[in-house]
């Protein structure tokens, strides 16, 4: 069972120390206690572990502190949805908001490379009003003779550049729980010029050491992507790994299926499940089209595949993109053949957008059927 306390209930008021209290000495029951920091205001979430079944759902509302009770599933305690509409989605970090309703847009390099390109990266950006963007410091990779990311030396220019042009948050994907601390001490002796989305690759989904790691901090929300060779039950899953030790501010990234079924693309395009997870969760959902087509193959309307790759996730209710731009494809050391060129970029953000209102537009439809229907 999950009770959730009046907004912005002070920690040291009575009536939460008088809650607090009931629910402590319940027989058979352990609780844990989760803060929700939204733009205006402060939730405390408390779950109610263990033999929950013969508890009074009014007895636990009457107490002082509790707006409401939900009675929760055993799967995603945290995360999951449970039927619930009026809980809180998404968070706000550095000044963004990422929740199930708006969209943000991460297009940067997969990898960094050179200060140049990053720079030529951000100042495009900067030119188009994005405030996000990917930076790729770590990079694992199948081949071990492959490049590995510059690591924590590249990070200082990396956020100085970020800081310069306006970045707000930059998702960088993490490999060791080590890498935390790197980017956290970095970003402190600079000043914090900037923000980080710690991301997930999809090797690491079912890494639960590092999942429980990444969990234990609040500083930073998390980008999970969906594992390649899983289930959606289990990359879900391994989502409530990292809520389950503390950190609730993650976003589900698909980024495509690993299967032969899936060619010519270099995975299964997975963007239909986009719905799926917003309505199993209250997880804002990301797509991932540059690793899910893999290439800059065009269809016979003149259309990139990854553009329409794209506009599928976003028509669908994604509320992130996740993609892949290079100043110089041909220099780029990861991923080179997939990435986007920048004259393309002002072209994408216009398409995105569209698509995103059509989103809107279709959620209005419905929203009237579902209207006409209670007359």
């Amino acid at each position: 069972m999950l009770a959730i306390l009046h907004p912005d209930t002070p920690l040291d008021s009575d009536a939460y120390r008088q809650t607090m209290h009931f629910l402590e000495n319940l027989p058979g029951v352990s609780v844990r206690v989760h803060e929700v920091q939204g733009a205006s205001q402060r939730l405390t979430e408390i779950y109610l572990l263990g033999d929950t079944k013969s508890l009074d759902k009014e007895e636990i509302e009457a107490l002082p502190a509790v707006e409401r009770a939900i009675r929760i599933s055993d799967d995603y305690r945290i995360l999951g949805r449970h039927r619930d509409d009026k809980r809180q989605s998404g968070f706000n970090y550095n000044g963004v908001e990422f929740s199930q309703s708006n969209l943000n847009i991460f297009a940067g390099l997969c990898a960094v490379d050179v200060p140049e390109h990053v720079e030529m990266m951000m100042q495009a950006l900067e030119e188009h009003g994005e405030v996000c963007t990917r930076m790729g410091a770590y990079k694992p990779r199948t081949n071990p003779y492959s490049f590995q990311g510059h690591g924590k030396g590249c990070l200082p220019w990396v956020f100085e550049k970020a800081g310069k042009h306006g970045i707000k948050v930059i998702a960088m994907e993490i490999t060791h729980e080590s890498h935390i601390e790197e980017i956290d001490t970095c970003l402190e002796k600079l000043g914090r010029p900037t923000g980080v989305m710690l991301q997930v690759g999809t090797r690491n989904t079912q890494n639960f050491e590092l999942l429980k790691a990444i969990g234990r901090q609040s500083t930073y929300p998390v980008l999970l992507k969906r594992g390649f060779g899983i289930t959606l039950n289990e990359s879900l899953n391994a989502a409530e790994y990292l809520a389950s030790e503390g950190n609730a501010n993650v976003i589900f990234c698909l980024r495509g299926m690993k299967t032969e079924a899936g060619q010519p693309h270099r995975n299964m395009v997975d963007f239909a499940h986009v719905p799926a997870v917003k309505r199993l969760t209250r997880m804002p959902v990301c797509v991932d089209p540059s690793h899910s087509v893999g290439s800059r193959e065009k269809s016979p309307d003149g259309i990139l595949d990854v553009m329409h790759a794209t506009a599928q996730g976003v028509i669908a209710g994604a509320n992130m993109v996740l993609v892949d731009f290079h100043p110089k494809p041909e220099k780029a050391l990861v991923d080179g053949p997939q990435a986007l060129l920048m004259n393309e970029l002002p072209a994408y953000l216009e398409d995105i957008r569209l698509c995103h209102d059509t989103w809107k537009k279709r959620q209005a439809i419905y929203q009237r059927l579902k209207e006409s229907a209670t007359e």
